[in-house]
């Protein structure tokens, strides 16, 4: 990890200051000074909408711009004209399902994951059913990891889009997205992943991920809560056709973007990236990406570990490396409903969540849906050990 110091980077945020345990990374990051200013600065500076001739409206534009820059540099992507700006991934995918529902009919066929978060089912298969499309669903396998052949066996020559997670937020599992686009290319369908989890704790490469379309939200990852959809080649936005009101763009992202962009936050965006650039001496967000996914994997192999060793806890997603799953932990405590292990965490100081984290799928097929969920521990960039150990000494005490 040569440049990466943990210590100088949780520094530069502010709200980690209070003493707790920050381990709820998995539902959204907290944000660096850098953000937080270059947010305020572009309400100071005033800004207007886009279009217009005068500085306010051309900072406005030049704010989208950046940010577009900036989700591309953060994924990898080619080309700046290929991301869709959004408030959340859930409303990108909504957009992007009325664009294709119109293309399907009966006989076509979409698959959708048991891995997924609701975001990446919900929109495909109430497009698919107004449509008369067949929906297929690819189920977890025992360790609660999703194989790519559960995904690909699904494929067939009616296939119109596939949509897989790249890693679950539920319990981390990581799923081999470049095997699964390759079939969708094959068949001829567009592939659709969910990175939102995943983004947090990878290298991203949209190129070699080989999807059509990767969903990011900065909030993951050190930035406000703005989202975008990223393409890695924009001209597979030129095929679709979404919904728009009368009078907005008919070309480039901007067709997907409906109504004022959120200014201020998407400045926050482009600081986001720059504040991972700067966190290691190479000055590029996604080398910061590798060193940052290798601290996070250690502080995840430390609680998966502690966890292994307590008789009283049940841990719930496949067992492995950084390959196979991110470094949240998923579990359950015996004799305690999730909510009462997470008050326990509270009251030592660690931040934690329990539910099944709208992964309604995997906590169904996990059986876990009815009764709770899971608690759901997870490190982040600027996590330390000593936050692990805390939140590891709580759940020893709680054994029976």
């Amino acid at each position: 990890m040569t440049g990466f110091d943990v210590t100088r980077v949780r520094a530069q945020y502010p709200a980690l200051g209070d003493g707790r345990a920050w381990l709820d990374g998995a539902a959204g990051t907290q944000v660096p000074e850098q953000v937080v200013e270059a947010v305020a600065a572009a309400m100071r500076g005033g800004l207007a909408n886009q279009g217009g001739v005068f500085p306010a409206a051309r900072r406005a534009d030049a704010v989208v711009e950046a940010a577009r820059r900036a989700f591309a540099a953060f994924t990898g992507a080619p080309d700046p004209a290929g991301v869709v700006l959004g408030p959340t991934s859930s409303a990108l995918l909504v957009r992007l399902a009325a664009a294709l529902e119109p293309t399907w009919g009966p006989g076509d066929e979409i698959v959708v994951t048991e891995a997924d978060h609701e975001a990446n089912v919900a929109p495909w298969t109430r497009a698919a059913a107004r449509a008369g499309a067949t929906v297929r669903t690819a189920r977890l396998g025992a360790d609660g990891g999703l194989p790519a052949e559960a995904v690909t066996s699904l494929i067939g020559p009616r296939t119109r889009l596939v949509a897989v997670t790249a890693a679950s937020n539920l319990t981390g599992a990581r799923v081999d997205v470049a095997a699964v686009a390759a079939a969708a290319r094959e068949a001829g369908a567009t592939s659709v992943v969910d990175g939102v989890h995943h983004a947090a704790y990878s290298h991203v490469d949209v190129r070699a991920l080989g999807a059509d379309l990767y969903a990011t939200s900065a909030h993951k990852w050190a930035g406000p809560h703005v989202a975008a959809l990223v393409a890695a080649d924009p001209a597979v936005l030129e095929t679709l056709d979404p919904p728009r009101p009368a009078g907005a763009p008919t070309a480039g992202p901007a067709r997907f973007e409906q109504g004022t962009n959120p200014f201020a936050a998407l400045a926050g965006v482009a600081a986001a990236v720059a504040h991972w650039a700067a966190m290691t001496d190479d000055d590029d967000p996604r080398a910061a990406q590798r060193t940052a996914a290798a601290h996070t994997a250690a502080l995840g192999d430390r609680l998966w570990s502690a966890l292994g060793g307590m008789a009283h806890v049940r841990r719930y997603g496949p067992d492995g490396s950084a390959d196979v799953r991110t470094p949240i932990a998923a579990f359950r405590v015996a004799g305690r409903t999730p909510a009462e292990v997470v008050a326990a965490l509270d009251a030592a100081g660690v931040n934690a969540w329990a539910g099944w984290a709208y992964a309604w799928g995997a906590a169904g097929a996990l059986g876990v849906r009815d009764d709770g969920g899971l608690v759901r521990l997870s490190p982040n960039h600027y996590s330390r050990a000593w936050e692990v150990d805390r939140a590891a000494e709580v759940l020893g005490s709680l054994a029976p």
